[in-house]
């Protein structure tokens, strides 16, 4: 019950992050690591310096970001988390350094990828199973099952959860995925794909509701009809022709974003996105490359097409503006398909040894 009542406090407060959608929610444990034993007299006295040294360190890069984001400070930090849900969400906020130099934004982006399960999809799980248990469809320890139909991330959390809650599940995919699948201050504008469009929703309506000068933006893979939505009212990819369609759903090698069928989840954005921008699969192969080689990061396809579209807006809007995007899960999951310079050269697309600038967006 404490859990969730820190949940809805912090769902009160967080203005950046993730959704708030029916099928979203933000958590707000943070873990620590106990140890058995204690430090004697000498090793307190020798760690409190340290640590202070390196909350000034962390203190310094955040004056130094020009429009910052503050999240609330809960006396969860100071708690051992209860079970793997206590670890989810509290993700940190990092700023991209190569994008934010190169185009005088400030381009900031949620860790996703650290929660436990891997991404984003873990808050969403969670706040299905915690709804579902609420209204007594699901009881823990019975033997239910749960049945998730996905592309990967949803289906990888649910399955945690579901084990974490005492619950059997089944989780079914589509047979061409990647194998590996089992603020207080301004923020000018958020940029992120969507799937069935939860996260989208979420973030948009909130945060439009807080902040009314922000803009947000959808951005899309190729061969996904939201692009046309947005921009048109229209749900249609030219992919969707007769004779053209390639995959099961949608033409891209970019997973987790890129959809075309309208859910409810989507429907419910309507009115709150300000712009769609299309990203070529090339151009998300290309910033994957980039922020390995310039940042260490090493982020999957739905990630790298976020980037993309930050760096686009930061260029249309100018310096001095904050941009913020989510990446959503690390390149792990999509090692024989993102990650694999064979299967790229299959469809088509030129893998670089190196990419050192961002001059492959147009």
């Amino acid at each position: 019950m404490r859990m969730l009542e820190s949940l809805s406090d912090k769902n009160k407060h967080i203005a950046i992050g993730a959704a708030l959608g029916i099928f979203f929610t933000l958590s707000t444990t943070a873990v620590i690591l106990a140890t058995r034993g204690s430090l004697n007299a000498n090793e307190r006295r020798n760690s409190q310096p340290a640590a202070r040294s390196t909350t000034r360190r962390r203190s310094s890069i955040g004056e130094n970001i020009s429009k910052q984001i503050a999240l609330p400070k809960t006396e969860k930090n100071n708690q051992i988390c209860d079970g793997v849900a206590g670890l989810i969400g509290d993700t940190p906020m990092m700023r991209i350094k190569s994008l934010s130099d190169a185009t005088g934004c400030e381009i900031l982006a949620k860790a996703e990828f650290l929660n436990p399960g891997g991404s984003t999809k873990d808050r969403v799980a969670l706040s299905m199973i915690n709804m579902a248990e609420k209204e007594r469809i699901l009881t823990p320890g019975n033997g239910s099952t749960i049945f998730e139909g996905t592309v990967g991330s949803t289906g990888i959390s649910l399955a945690m959860m579901a084990k974490a809650r005492g619950y059997n599940a089944w989780i079914v995919m589509p047979d061409d995925v990647a194998l590996e699948k089992q603020t207080q201050g301004n923020v000018d504008a958020i940029v992120m794909g969507a799937g069935t469009g939860g996260t989208l929703a979420g973030v948009t309506k909130y945060l439009k509701a807080l902040l009314p000068d922000l803009k947000t933006y959808l951005v899309d893979p190729q061969g996904s009809g939201l692009f046309n939505k947005v921009k048109y009212n229209i749900m249609y990819s030219p992919t969707e022709k007769e004779g053209k369609r390639k995959r099961h759903q949608v033409d891209t090698v970019v997973e987790g974003v890129g959809i075309n069928r309208l859910t409810r989840n989507f429907a419910m954005s309507e009115g709150y996105i300000d712009d769609a921008i299309r990203v070529t699969d090339q151009e998300a192969v290309d910033m994957a490359r980039y922020l390995v080689n310039q940042e260490g990061l090493f982020i999957g396809s739905s990630s790298a097409v976020n980037c993309v579209g930050a760096v686009r807006i930061a260029r249309e809007l100018g310096p001095g503006h904050t941009i913020v995007t989510l990446l959503c899960d690390s390149g792990q999951r999509h090692l024989t398909k993102f990650w694999n310079d064979a299967y790229l050269a299959e469809q088509g697309l030129i893998v670089k040894d190196v990419v050192d600038s961002l001059d492959f967006i147009v």
